[in-house]
């Protein structure tokens, strides 16, 4: 690997008290730095540090209970940690309840490197109410993120995690199955291309153009028999100061 590299990767990791074993033997096979973490669906208290530490990484973790929660994994040091972004927007599960900030945001410098773990809001349907939620939190990141560049042109910012977006066409197996669904619909796509023209870049197309790559969003046994029946909602955006050589995303066949 060239000198200066930071080998970073990104993963939904759906529970990780479940998938520890899983990440433990990933992590250690393919000797990233960094790894960013979501959905882990703990608290901060029950999530299974000891393990990692152990195999010589760092972690922090943001998690409230068994909803959200995300994390970095890091090898090359943890630094400056925060919790959620500036104008992160509120959200609440039930009228009665005052809405906060969810542990969908958490970053750490790395290496060198700004990294966010970021788990973006589902969206559920079009026209819910967590429809708008997802669409402002993307634009208050985009806000957000369009700052930290202006504010320092060179900064070496990776934003990684599950965007819950398929940025075009070429990342869904098809795409009349998904029409009029979240996840593809334009003003989604509009708002993830709102931050690459904010000087990120996705990370993922450059090294893989054309269709075929969709990295799993779904459990293999909740597919169809149709070969490639998934999207991929994993790309990474890095800041205009962080070159990448390589990319790595999801690992591929080890969430099971």
């Amino acid at each position: 690997m060239p000198e200066g590299t930071l080998r970073l990767a990104t993963w939904n990791v759906n529970s990780i008290r479940t998938r520890l074993d899983r990440v433990l033997d990933w992590i250690a096979r393919a000797d990233v730095d960094v790894l960013a973490m979501q959905e882990t669906k703990c608290a901060d208290g029950q999530f299974p540090a000891l393990p990692l530490f152990e195999l010589g990484y760092e972690v922090a973790h943001v998690g409230f209970d068994q909803w959200n929660g995300v994390a970095i994994a890091s090898r090359v040091g943890i630094d400056d940690v925060q919790v959620g972004f500036d104008g992160q927007p509120t959200w609440s599960r039930k009228p009665e309840v005052a809405a906060t900030a969810e542990a969908r945001a958490l970053g750490a410098t790395c290496g060198g490197v700004r990294v966010w773990s970021l788990y973006v809001p589902n969206g559920r349907a079009l026209g819910d109410p967590h429809y708008t939620y997802k669409l402002d939190w993307l634009a208050a990141l985009k806000d957000t993120a369009e700052g930290w560049l202006r504010d320092d042109p060179a900064a070496a910012i990776a934003l990684a995690g599950d965007w819950n977006i398929a940025p075009t066409d070429d990342d869904v197996w098809s795409t009349e199955f998904y029409a009029g669904a979240t996840h593809v619909s334009e003003p989604e796509r509009k708002a993830f291309n709102a931050i690459v023209d904010a000087q990120f870049a996705d990370l993922v197309r450059p090294f893989a153009p054309g269709r075929g790559l969709h990295l799993l969003g779904l459990h293999p046994a909740a597919l169809s028999e149709a070969a490639g029946n998934a999207y991929r909602l994993h790309p990474r955006l890095a800041g205009a100061g962080a070159p990448c050589r390589r990319r790595a995303d999801r690992p591929r066949g080890a969430q099971g």
